[in-house]
């Protein structure tokens, strides 16, 4: 059984951070990713980053993939990289299983970074298994890493940031957005990405949503509704519109199944999207030697889960006795690029439900 002092799950941009301060501390570590590739969702994001210049203001995200990949291959002999393996099972004897080609293998620990991210939600309606229906995330893989157009006429459900930039870059490829349907009262997203769209003619229509999908082999149409106050529909407010592809961008959902596995104290806070990990200000979960950062323990944008990236390993390292040289100011800095990434009225979610959690570890 192959023995590391670090082990992170995830290769996406919180588990690359980690490794990446983990081996300036010194401190060696293996990335087990279960895609082909590393960067997760940053690979399929086209769109340019707010924030500051830490965290890669005005780089795209398939760039930014890129720079903190580059980070992690300047450490050759401190991070070995897995990909294609999935990891099966998490051990209270600091073990896990993975399986790669249908080979079973068991990895020991000192310390363990889960950062797997976070999935996609759906929506329940009529006929919402109909080929064409897909979420945002399989749209933006579809065209951005494979070059595949969904569709020629869409309807999106859903306007926060996902919904809204993936809109604009169905438009950048030449579909025809005929409608983005929100069923909340007002947008969810930046007005920035709302305004595009408006000037572009799409229209964004609040407290409506998707009732029935149809079509026999393949979606044709869809029927949406306006929604009452209770988010009910109101009667006799259907419209039916031709389409060929709808797509859900209602939210994600943290991806836990291994931390509930294992063990780990659990909460659902619908503020951090869904069900999380009960984790201390140093991201540590009720065992000891597990970690977590990123959308893994609370869905936030993917800068948010770099600079956790960054805190995480540096903090594990420590703990492992790999002090950074600059340990003090590192932490300090990331700290303070987290406050202020999660500042504002869209932040004030996150930082509800993180106290949520720190308040309930300290019970």
């Amino acid at each position: 059984m192959k023995h590391y002092e670090l082990v992170i799950i995830g290769g996406g941009p919180a588990g690359l951070s980690a490794a990446k301060l983990a081996a300036e501390s010194g401190l060696s570590s293996v990335i087990i990713e279960r895609d082909f590739k590393l960067g997760g969702q940053l690979v399929k994001q086209t769109h340019m980053f707010f924030g500051s210049e830490k965290q890669y203001a005005k780089t795209r995200g398939i760039n930014i993939a890129k720079i903190l990949i580059d980070d992690c291959l300047k450490f050759p002999d401190l991070i070995e990289i897995r990909k294609e393996t999935m990891v099966v099972g998490i051990y209270a004897d600091k073990v896990i299983t993975v399986l790669k080609n249908d080979v079973y293998e068991k990895i020991s620990f000192d310390a363990l970074i889960i950062a797997t991210g976070a999935s996609e939600k759906f929506l329940a309606f009529e006929n919402n298994d109909l080929p064409g229906i897909y979420g945002a995330g399989a749209v933006q893989t579809l065209m951005n890493v494979h070059g595949v157009l969904p569709g020629q006429n869409v309807v999106m459900v859903g306007s926060g940031n996902i919904g809204l930039i993936v809109s604009y870059q169905l438009l950048q490829a030449g579909v025809n957005v005929l409608k983005v349907l929100e069923a909340g009262p007002t947008i969810g997203g930046y007005k920035v990405h709302a305004s595009k769209l408006k000037r572009l003619g799409v229209d964004i229509l609040t407290s409506h949503s998707i009732k029935r999908a149809n079509g026999t082999e393949k979606l044709e149409s869809i029927i949406y509704s306006e929604l009452d106050s209770n988010w009910e529909y109101i009667p006799g407010t259907e419209k039916e519109i031709e389409v060929d592809a709808l797509c859900i961008s209602v939210g994600l959902s943290p991806l836990a199944t291994l931390l509930s596995m294992v063990g780990c104290d659990m909460k659902y806070v619908s503020k951090l999207g869904g069900l999380v990990p009960v984790i201390n200000e140093h991201h540590e979960t009720s065992i000891d030697y597990i970690y977590v950062a990123g959308d893994v323990c609370g869905v936030e944008e993917a800068s948010s889960a770099i600079v956790e990236g960054y805190l995480t390993g540096l903090i594990v390292a420590n703990k492992l006795g790999y002090k950074h040289p600059d340990f003090e100011n590192k932490q300090m800095d990331f700290l303070n690029q987290l406050t202020n990434l999660r500042s504002g009225p869209f932040g004030k979610a996150t930082r509800d439900g993180l106290r949520e959690l720190r308040d309930q570890y300290a019970e």
